[in-house]
C-alpha cells in the first residue's frame, strides 16, 4: 500500500494511492486505512512530506564506506543524533540553501514511519510498529557539523529533511537499491544489505532511549558519494519498491 499526505482544496488529507487516483483516507494511517470513497487525480493535488513526525532521528554512519569517507571509525552500535522536525521539506519542494554555509551536501537514506507507539521494544517484535518506508533526503551542512563536532546545526536548517513522495507499507528492506543523482548523474548508490545496522536493530535500539510515536521517522544512514549542491541543481533520492523523491536547490 502506498500512503500519500496531500493538500487538495486548501485542506489537508492522507490518502492511499490507487493507479493515478487517491483515495482520500479517513482520519490518519495511524488508526486505521479507512478510505471515504472520495478521489482525487494525482496531478490535480500537491504531494506533502508524508508524515509531519514529533522527531525525525538520524542514524549516522551506518554504511562503513561512508564512515571511511568521513574518516571516521566505524561505530559497533548504532549513532543516533535528533533532526528538528521543522526542518521538515515535502517532494519537489526546494531546498534552500542557507548563507552560514559554503558546504551544503546531499545525504540519501531510507526512512522508516513509526506506525505505533513503542518503547523498549526487541528486534523480533520491532517491524510491528513501523507503518512503513519512504525516501529520505538527509541535506547536510558538512562545514558547520566539522566545526561544531556535533549534528543538530548542521542538519537542522529548515527545508534540510527532504521526505517523500509516499509511505511504502508493504516492503523487505534486506536488499533494496538506493540511488541518489544530482543534475541526473548517479553520485550514490548501494544495496541495504551493505547497512551496518539493520532496521529492526535500529528501531529496536533507539525505542530503548526514548519512546517512539506514530508518525516519528528514524532515517537510516547514508553511503559513500555525499556531496555538494548549488543552487539551481536538483537532487533526487531513489529507492527500488518506493519510488524517486526529487528537489530543486535554490539560494536563500
Amino acid at each position: 500500500m502506498q500512503i500519500v499526505r496531500f493538500k487538495a482544496s486548501e485542506n489537508i488529507r492522507y490518502g492511499v494511492i490507487a493507479g493515478d487516483e487517491i483515495k482520500s483516507m479517513d482520519g490518519d494511517p495511524f488508526s486505521g486505512h479507512r478510505t471515504t470513497g472520495a478521489t482525487f487525480h494525482v496531478n490535480h493535488v500537491k504531494l506533502l512530506a508524508p508524515v509531519v513526525p514529533s522527531k525525525i532521528v538520524g542514524i549516522g554512519l551506518n554504511y562503513s564506506d561512508h564512515a571511511a569517507e568521513m574518516n571516521f571509525a566505524t561505530p559497533k552500535e548504532p549513532l543516533i543524533f535528533l533532526k528538528a522536525p521543522s526542518a521538515l521539506n515535502g517532494p519537489g519542494d526546494p531546498i534552500r540553501l542557507t548563507a552560514l554555509s559554503e558546504q551544503i551536501e546531499f545525504e540519501g537514506e531510507l526512512a522508516i514511519i513509526i506506525g505505533g507507539a513503542c518503547r523498549n521494544v526487541g528486534e523480533s517484535d520491532a517491524l510491528r510498529f513501523v507503518l512503513g518506508y519512504s525516501c529520505f533526503n538527509d541535506v547536510t551542512a558538512r562545514d558547520l557539523l566539522r566545526q561544531d563536532g556535533q549534528f543538530v546545526r548542521a542538519k537542522s536548517f529548515d527545508t534540510f529533511a527532504c521526505m517523500g513522495p509516499h509511505i511504502e507499507t508493504e516492503l523487505d528492506t534486506s536488499d533494496l537499491t538506493l540511488e541518489t543523482r544530482l543534475n541526473g548523474k548517479i553520485r550514490q548508490q548501494v544495496k541495504t544489505s551493505q547497512m551496518l545496522f539493520n532496521v529492526p536493530t535500529i528501531v529496536s535500539y533507539v525505542s530503548r532511549m526514548m519512546s517512539l510515536l506514530p508518525g516519528d521517522v528514524i532515517t537510516t544512514g547514508t553511503p559513500s558519494g555525499v556531496g555538494k549542491m548549488s543552487a539551481g541543481d536538483r537532487v533526487a533520492v531513489s529507492i527500488s519498491g518506493i519510488g524517486t523523491l526529487e528537489n530543486p536547490v535554490v539560494a536563500e
